[in-house]
């Protein structure tokens, strides 16, 4: 059997200094989205996708409790997503993840990295994963600066006994 999920997640970014982390990775010392978390919307939205994959919630659901307890790394919350996944006997077939923003602007080195430590979080091969970022042309408030928009998509396959 095969699942399919979609997640998407976005933030602004924020005026205190504050790092910059997308995909578990940080990119930057400031620059940072306004979020109770580290506010990864990659890593949000992977969740996401995971999570409705699997018949879940929204990723607030599960992460506000961990907030609570002072828990802001997203690969933590992405922790509950995949134990969901292996809950439903399945595993992640591969990946693909849309960013959307005007800034920052990234190198391939920053994005190769990105992809290495989602695949890692996700206990998939690096082939597995896709990233890809747009500007959107500076048609929405994220192609203009204001924020980032993270899209994902998963497909699960169900574990052979």
């Amino acid at each position: 059997m095969v699942r399919l999920g979609l997640g998407r997640d976005s933030h602004a970014f924020d005026t205190e200094k504050k790092p910059l982390v997308l995909g578990g990775v940080k990119l930057s010392d400031s620059g940072g989205l306004r979020a109770n978390s580290d506010g990864d919307v990659v890593l949000h939205a992977l969740f996401n996708a995971l999570s409705q994959a699997c018949g879940g919630e929204s990723i607030g659901h599960y992460a506000d409790p961990l907030c609570k307890r002072g828990i802001t790394d997203s690969s933590e919350y992405l922790k509950v997503a995949l134990d969901m996944v292996g809950g439903i006997n399945h595993r992640i077939n591969n990946i693909g993840i849309m960013v959307e923003a005007k800034r920052p602007f990234l190198s391939r080195g920053q994005i190769a990295d990105m992809k290495r430590s989602v695949a890692r979080l996700a206990s998939v091969d690096e082939r597995d994963v896709g990233i890809t970022f747009t500007s959107g042309e500076g048609l929405t408030a994220f192609g203009r600066g204001e924020g980032i928009l993270a899209e994902a998509v998963v497909s699960l396959i169900e574990i052979q006994k």
